[in-house]
């Protein structure tokens, strides 16, 4: 499976168990399954919703920070892939 760097974890809120991850490349669309890769995280997840400021989204793009809701913990500057 080939991946495609598309962002990095900017915070981790543990009690909803979502991300904040800033999106620095590509576009990341609900259904995209993603990589989060770091010192202590490596798993995969598929988005199944997305949320800028507190809105729902379909789609984001470079220089958005979204909200992905994630079935594990992940740490700050943890680099997140799509895998295509």
């Amino acid at each position: 499976m080939e991946e495609e760097k598309v962002g990095k974890v900017q915070k981790f809120f543990a009690k909803p168990s979502v991300a904040a991850v800033e999106i620095t490349s590509g576009v990341l669309r609900i259904g995209d399954k993603l990589h989060f890769k770091g010192h202590t995280s490596d798993f995969e997840e598929t988005v199944t919703s997305m949320q800028m400021d507190n809105q729902p989204i379909e789609e984001a793009r470079p220089g958005d920070l979204i909200g992905i809701k994630v079935k594990e913990r992940v740490r700050e500057h943890d680099t997140v892939y799509k895998i295509v």
